[in-house]
């Protein structure tokens, strides 16, 4: 399988290039500001009132450090990739398989 990159263009015009980049560096600040609050936020800054509730039998404090944190972060990677494989097809720069 070889995958290659479509433009519409040879390059993309200036306008369009710095809009998608634009787009794109939205969706990683809020990404990046919803991956803080889960890991920073919940993990250590809001965990003395998130102790009391329990989940399985572990304080939701203490949960979000060790694992809500990471299964978080793994939710944003796979939720990063379907909005930039949305983006891409709106800028027409998106993967095409060769066969």
């Amino acid at each position: 399988m070889i995958f290659y990159f479509v433009a519409k263009s040879k390059k993309m015009a200036n306008k369009q290039h710095r809009a998608y980049w634009q787009k794109n560096l939205r969706y990683l600040a809020i990404l990046l500001s919803i991956w803080f609050i889960a890991s920073f936020g919940c993990g250590i800054l809001f965990a003395d009132q998130l102790n009391s509730i329990q989940i399985g039998g572990f304080k939701l404090g203490f949960w979000f450090a060790q694992q809500g944190a990471i299964y978080v972060f793994v939710a944003l990677i796979f939720i990063y990739i379907f909005l930039m494989n949305k983006l891409d097809k709106e800028y027409g720069v998106e993967e095409k398989e060769i066969k």
